[in-house]
């Protein structure tokens, strides 16, 4: 076949491709032998399996003659009604054997292959291999291998021809049209229900579902070699004429076909040619591939089984007590469906050019191939119900028509007189208590023993001749029927119905695929495909072992290839349904409310009340038929996938519906990603609470189909949206989390930190400050308390903990900056540290000072970025407490256990459970984590802590400076300074604690310390001559009262011990009475 690798071509060893013998047989001669001589030892190795095959040809040629003269020198007979099991070996004998010569005639370079392997062998030992020269002698007889064959079956023709005459009735009423079967009511129970109970039976058992493609093949090639048979009887060449009308292509082995009609013509014309044409008396067939003997036969017969096959099927499914008196039907049934599907992959493997490719091409083949799996399936669920039906069979009626048979006899030898009464007893003694017993029948000795009496029996002179006592072989034929029931079930299943050969027929197979996908009605059915690859298996052979990786891979592939195109066109019908849905539910979002009333009212007016007496017409929407359709064509898939739970290929075992279930993870991955909308050149993403809007009609959606699709949608859901959480998706993708860490860092905190976007703790929101020229956007549309309640959905515990670490990270960077710039004004803040009390002193040496207005930018960063990080975890918390209130309860209670004097480990552990659910902490477990991986290099923990002590300081002198700014100016509307540094709160305190956590150190006593400096610093405004730099003195001072609101660790008690709390109510006063004068309209 042509899966056989080629040995010229192979390429181990390279050079014995480009080596030329001369013309056979010269091999001998030493101007030629130079390269072989050289790698003789590979060369004999490489072509030493091709050469023995080769010999292998020649012995079985050897055996096929002497058996073939013994059979004609016995005077064999022969009748397919009869002696079935000798006739049929017979006639497969010889099939096989012109088929092994027409392929081997069929081999390129076969004589180079001998050849070098015989000169290879004659370097290597000195002498020439014994069998060279007969084998040489057989290569150069079979170059015209059917004129060879026509010589050599010569004196065998007589054999032949009565073995094929036999199958004139059969082959006669085998091969009808669908017409014919129609009017007959073939395979109906219905048609006669009076006798529907009463066993199928007949005279000829086994040739009921005798393969009629076999039949064809033994009267074409017969006939092949045989020709004078054509001329000499009008029955040979009915026989052969009708047998022409069936196939184009006869298959010799696997894929490798004989094109019948134009070897046929071509050999009977030279036939012709040598005095042959007067003996045939008529002209050859016709050879063009448009001959109308064979399409429309072929598929008018399709047509009739699919509703035939379908009928019997759904009968025997609901009454499988039928299987018992009916399992003939079920047997014809499918070797009937066989040879048709076998026909057209041949034919549209082989037929390429043709006026009528509907003949060979047929888009309801699956519903053939999936009715002949439910046969086979339902034999295999009801093996019971055949067993006990024909134990009891052969015991009481089989064994009693023998034994009657038998009593008959007119002469019966001793010998063959023991052999049937031997059958008889066997019979008799069954009993259906071994069949409850579940005991293992085998009656292969059975069998044996009458295919050896068949052949005693059909010699010229044998005591009792066969061909005088035909009833004895009908009950046999019976018997052997029945027996095959009980014990080789899967044999016979496999005689009648086996497909492995399309194994070799990957491209028609796979267009008859594509064509089913293309038909809506046949959806349903396409599991065939992939449960067609589980026969493949059977085309392996003992003594083939190499073939079976080959194998394996085909049926894999193209099992694989099946079940990806259903499972991809499943989930993409589940993934438009879903997206209609979500844009369904997208249109009831509270900002197309406008639009949509507007819609409603304007169609309300327009719409114009019916005429009297005429009814109101409904017009279907459009968007149902589209979803109809979807529906539709998922249920017909959904059918398909779910129809086994599995099915093994080649030791593989394969679940169809974990197909589906992983489309759909894909797909719904992917749809999570396309709804967020999220684009990085231009920042834009779609909000949160849309894209959790659009998720929930997703997941409803997929939810409903939980039973409609048979998956379990709950887990699919589940490992996408966890998968979410995550930085990476399975397949490497970015998912929300990333995409809105991203954002958030990227687009609103960036663009917070240049002023564009501002803290609102009154909105409890980001807000933008609008400016001229540039794009609306609303960046409390994003950050507002239902947004990050929906994000914190969105992306769960892990994703909001990804992007609190990615948040951190940034904190974790200015805080190593912030250090740099406090190692460079050391010695001033340590002189500034040192003078808290001596406000002239702090005076003097605030002006050393650099980069003050730089610290105060990067802490007001570090705020806006904890600010944002706080309302992401109230949002968290918030969903955590709806979801898991019996966890949120037991974490609060462990919270508030902690104690100044618990240990600091067990501290931070409990807080960094707290932080995981949204908890707020005193000390913020993430900020410890990154601010003690970010020491300075080189330095002591001593150092370090001098470094953050001074940090405050440098703060705590620097808030002054802030009231030269024009921004700093409190807004009572947003509760916060339009330069956001409020923020400097959240700050200060959050980084302390976390600095002086980091050291052990107490926490209380180093903020009592800049509440000192920061009041000195912020009293000294007071003294202040410039006004410029006093301006916004109110504003800044309310600074102090949101640093203590902040903090767990100070109270306003420790403030009024520095700052007089009456300063703070004139400043707050002072700034309200400002903010209400500015927002009075001048006129």
């Amino acid at each position: 076949p042509r899966v056989t690798p080629s040995p010229v071509s192979s390429p181990s060893p390279p050079h014995v491709a480009p080596i030329q013998c001369p013309p056979w047989p010269s091999y001998v001669t030493p101007q030629h032998l130079g390269p072989v001589h050289k790698d003789k030892g590979d060369i004999a190795r490489v072509l030493g399996p091709f050469y023995h095959s080769f010999l292998d040809v020649l012995e079985f040629r050897d055996h096929v003659y002497e058996l073939l003269n013994t059979i004609d020198a016995s005077q064999c007979f022969f009748d397919i009604h009869v002696n079935y099991d000798f006739t049929k070996s017979y006639l497969d004998l010889v099939v096989t054997y012109v088929s092994l010569v027409l392929l081997l005639a069929r081999t390129e370079d076969r004589r180079l292959l001998i050849g070098m392997y015989h000169c290879a062998h004659e370097m290597s030992h000195g002498t020439s291999d014994p069998s060279f020269a007969r084998l040489g002698q057989m290569v150069l007889e079979y170059d015209h291998p059917l004129k060879k064959l026509m010589e050599e079956f010569g004196p065998h023709t007589k054999a032949v021809t009565s073995a094929l005459l036999s199958l004139h009735f059969l082959f006669a009423r085998r091969n009808q049209g669908a017409e014919q079967w129609r009017s007959d009511q073939l395979l109906s129970l219905l048609s006669t229900t009076g006798t529907m109970l009463s066993p199928a039976s007949s005279d000829t058992m086994a040739c009921e579902y005798l393969s009629l493609e076999v039949m064809e093949r033994w009267i074409l090639m017969g006939f092949l070699v045989c020709p004078g048979a054509l001329g000499s009887s009008p029955q040979c060449l009915e026989l052969w004429r009708l047998a022409l009308q069936g196939s184009l292509y006869v298959t010799l082995l696997r894929d490798e076909a004989l094109q019948v009609h134009k070897v046929t013509e071509e050999l009977l014309g030279s036939l012709k040619g040598g005095g042959w044409g007067g003996q045939l008396g008529a002209p050859g067939p016709d050879p063009h591939p448009d001959s109308p003997c064979s399409g429309s036969l072929h598929r008018g017969r399709r047509a009739y089984l699919r509703g035939a096959v379908r009928e019997l099927e759904v009968l025997l499914e609901d009454q499988p007590g039928l299987l018992g008196p009916k399992a003939l039907f079920v047997f014809m049934a499918l070797s009937f469906c066989r040879d048709e599907v076998s026909w057209l992959v041949r034919h549209a493997e082989h037929v390429t050019k043709t006026k009528t490719p509907e003949d060979f091409a047929d888009g309801h083949i699956a519903e053939l191939l999936f009715l002949m799996e439910q046969l086979r399936s339902l034999v295999r669920r009801h093996v019971g119900v055949l067993q006990r039906y024909h134990v009891q069979y052969l015991a009481r009626f089989d064994a009693l028509v023998l034994s009657e048979v038998i009593q008959n006899l007119s002469v019966c030898p001793e010998e063959e007189s023991i052999i049937l009464s031997s059958f008889v007893s066997s019979l008799s003694a069954l009993s259906v208590k071994e069949v409850d017993d579940k005991e293992q029948f085998d009656f292969t000795p059975l069998r044996l023993d009458w295919f050896r009496l068949q052949a005693y029996t059909s010699v010229a002179k044998a005591s009792l001749p066969l061909g005088s006592n035909h009833d004895v072989g009908r009950v046999m034929n019976l018997i052997v029927f029945h027996t095959k029931l009980l014990d080789s079930l899967e044999d016979l299943l496999a005689e009648a119905s086996d497909l492995s050969d399309l194994c070799f027929y990957p491209r028609p197979v796979e267009k008859m695929f594509v064509a089913t996908m293309e038909e809506p009605s046949m959806l349903r059915y396409s599991i065939a495909f992939p449960l067609l690859c589980s026969h493949f298996s059977r085309c392996i052979h003992p003594m083939c072992p190499e073939e079976y990786p080959h194998l394996k891979a085909i049926a894999l592939g193209l099992c694989n290839k099946f079940l990806e195109e259903m499972a991809r066109q499943a989930s993409a019908c589940v993934m438009d349904a879903c997206a209609e849905q979500h844009n369904l539910s997208e249109q009831l979002l509270p900002k197309h409310c406008a639009s949509t009333v507007s819609k409603a009212r304007n169609k309300k007016t327009l719409k114009q009340p019916a005429k009297k007496g005429e009814p109101e017409r409904w017009w279907p929407p459009a968007v149902g038929c589209g979803m109809d359709k979807l529906h539709l064509t998922l249920a017909e898939l959904s059918l398909s996938l779910n129809h086994v739970p599995n099915f093994t290929v080649f030791e593989h075992t394969v679940t169809p519906a974990e197909y589906l279930s992983s489309h759909l993870e894909t797909r719904f991955t992917k749809a999570i990603v396309a709804m967020a909308g999220y684009s990085q050149a231009t920042q834009e993403v779609a909000r949160p609470s849309e894209v959790l809007v659009g998720l929930s009609a997703y997941m409803t959606f997929i939810q409903s189909l939980g039973q409609f699709v048979g998956l379990d949608t709950g887990r699919i859901i589940r490992s996408v949206l966890l998968q979410q959480t995550q930085p990476r998706d399975a397949a490497g993708e970015q998912t929300l989390t990333t995409i809105y860490t991203n954002w958030y860092l990227e687009a609103l905190l960036r663009q917070a930190s240049t002023g564009a976007i501002i803290l609102a703790p009154a909105l409890q929101a980001f807000a933008t400050v609008p400016r001229e020229g540039e794009p609306h956007f609303s960046a409390a549309e994003f950050s507002d308390v239902s947004e990050m309640r929906a994000l914190a959905e969105l992306i769960g515990p892990y994703g909001m903990k990804f992007l609190s670490d990615n948040l951190m990270w940034h904190v974790g960077s200015q805080v190593t900056e912030l250090k740099k710039l406090v190692n460079e004004n050391m010695d001033t803040l340590v002189q500034l540290r040192s003078s808290s009390c001596k406000p002239e002193q702090m005076a003097a040496l605030l002006p050393r000072l650099t980069s003050a207005e730089n610290v105060l930018k990067r802490m007001t960063i570090i705020g806006e970025i904890l600010s944002f990080r706080a309302m992401a975890q109230q949002g968290l918390r918030e969903v955590f407490s709806y979801h898991c209130p019996f966890l949120m309860g037991p974490i609060e209670c462990l919270t508030d256990l902690v104690t100044p004097d618990t240990d600091i480990q067990i501290t931070l552990s409990i807080f960094e459970l707290a932080s995981a659910a949204g908890i707020p902490c005193e000390v913020d477990p993430a900020l410890v984590n990154v601010l003690a991986g970010s020491k300075t290099d080189g330095s002591s923990p001593e150092e370090d802590y001098k470094v953050a002590c001074l940090l405050l300081v440098f703060v705590a002198v620097s808030l002054p400076l802030l009231a030269s700014d024009p921004a700093s100016i409190y807004n009572t509307e947003v509760d916060g300074y339009n330069n956001n540094i409020h923020c400097l709160a959240k700050a200060i305190i959050h980084v302390s604690a976390a600095l002086f956590t980091v050291h052990n150190k107490n926490i209380e006593t180093h903020l009592k310390e800049f509440l000192l400096l920061a009041s000195v610093s912020l009293l000294q405004l007071g003294q202040e001559t410039d006004k410029v730099r006093a301006r916004n003195r109110d504003s800044i001072s309310l600074l102090m009262q949101l640093i203590v609101a902040e903090s767990s660790f100070l109270t306003v008690d420790m403030l009024e011990t520095c700052f007089p709390y009456v300063l703070l109510r004139n400043a707050y006063r002072e700034v309200c009475r400002e903010n209400m004068l500015s927002r009075v309209p001048s006129h």
